[in-house]
């Protein structure tokens, strides 16, 4: 665990931090509107056990299925950064 209080661990952290925030945004932009783009295409395959079309499937469920697995993991990662560099919260 580095010191919390110096410049480079600030700047560390704050570059993790950063870094993983832009990497959640392009998921979130992928499954929020580049997904929605190819619904037509998509709604050619069918899901075989649920028998919906997975352009339809895609942006009735699956993006908020990828929303809310996104806040957990991003929470957890967060967390691992900020244990790394000192600036955890107490449990």
């Amino acid at each position: 665990m580095a010191q919390p209080d110096s410049k480079a661990n600030e700047e560390a952290h704050w570059n993790k931090t950063t870094q993983l925030m832009f990497i959640h945004l392009g998921v979130w932009f992928f499954f929020g509107y580049v997904i929605h783009m190819f619904v037509v295409p998509l709604n050619k395959i069918v899901i075989p056990v649920l028998g919906f079309p997975l352009g339809f499937y895609m942006a009735a469920q699956g993006s908020l299925i990828v929303f809310v697995v996104m806040l957990f993991v991003f929470a957890w990662q967060q967390n691992r950064i900020d244990r790394q560099h000192g600036y955890a919260e107490e449990d």
